[in-house]
């Protein structure tokens, strides 16, 4: 049996590499960590999260589908800052913000379509 101790990364497909870097490094402000261009429009950018990473890629894994993939959530310590700053720089919330026993948390869509939750656990959580 497999003992699962995180997410080493999350991945999701994209179209637009350079329009991928701007939200994901600039908007969000997540630490790139990796960029290969394996063949010519073929790319695999990694930006680091804390303890794993979020992937981006303009292709799909052997036996995998080209389209929309899952969302992911990440982990923030600024819920009130980050959502101002997000509505500030128009993006638009897809969900939220909620305020749950443990949690509080709203959501985002990347250029490409793909769910970015944003989680606050509480103090007492």
């Amino acid at each position: 049996m497999l003992k699962v101790t995180g997410i080493a990364f999350t991945v999701f497909n994209i179209k637009d590499p350079a329009r991928s870097r701007e939200f994901y490094g600039k908007t969000l402000g997540l630490a790139l960590c990796a960029e290969m261009e394996f063949a010519p429009g073929m790319w695999w950018i990694e930006y680091d999260t804390g303890e794993s990473a979020l992937a981006l890629t303009t292709y799909s894994m052997p036996g995998l589908s080209g389209g929309p993939s899952p969302g992911v959530a990440l982990e923030i310590t600024n819920f009130d800052d980050a959502l101002a700053n997000l509505r500030a720089a128009g993006v638009p919330l897809v969900w939220g913000p909620n305020d749950f026993p443990p949690c509080r948390s709203f959501a985002i869509q990347d250029p490409d379509g793909n769910a970015i939750y944003l989680h606050q656990r509480k103090s007492n959580a």
